[in-house]
């Protein structure tokens, strides 16, 4: 939480609505100078301050407490991607790190191999879009053969696998929700 700046956000949402901090002051009824000790950060304010605050200037209490996320860290450069090889299935992590609600990855599988020798479940809920190749999807009891352009949602628990039985690498692109690995 070192990253919150709660007077900034107390600025960023005032200036947003149009109101000068005398407004805001008189609004939330506190005084402007606590007003503006709070937006330089030389005050924190209560929880009952932000509460009012919040009212304010019409937002939820917790916006004042999100973390900022630097834009930079969201993006993933294609020669900078997270990779690990298991067995030989080689995965690239395209979401910059495995935090958030979803991750997406690039599986290659190369001819003759499989992601394990049996059916695997997560609590993750899967969706793959086979990007190259074909690929052989177990899901419970039933296998299917994927080609290029097909794609797959595998729900929560489902017990699957993939197989590539076929002569060249299958490259497939799959996110899953809640991010797990």
């Amino acid at each position: 939480m070192e990253n919150i700046d709660i007077g900034k956000k107390v600025e960023k949402f005032r200036k947003a609505k149009g109101l000068s901090s005398r407004e805001l002051a008189k609004i939330a009824e506190i005084t402007p100078s606590m007003l503006s000790q709070i937006e330089r950060g030389l005050a924190n304010p209560s929880i009952q301050t932000l509460k009012v605050l919040a009212k304010a200037l019409d937002v939820p209490t917790f916006s004042f407490l999100l973390e900022e996320t630097n834009t930079k860290d969201l993006v993933v450069r294609s020669n900078e991607r997270k990779k690990m090889v298991v067995d030989n299935l080689s995965y690239e992590l395209l979401s910059p790190d495995f935090t958030g609600t979803i991750s997406t990855a690039i599986m290659n599988v190369p001819p003759n191999t499989y992601s394990s020798e049996s059916l695997l479940e997560h609590k993750g809920e899967e969706v793959a879009f086979v990007l190259e190749g074909k690929i052989k999807v177990f899901l419970n009891e039933e296998e299917y053969i994927l080609d290029t352009g097909d794609s797959v949602k595998i729900p929560a628990h489902m017990k699957h696998k993939w197989e590539n039985n076929f002569s060249t690498k299958a490259t497939i692109l799959f996110s899953v929700t809640p991010s797990a690995f």
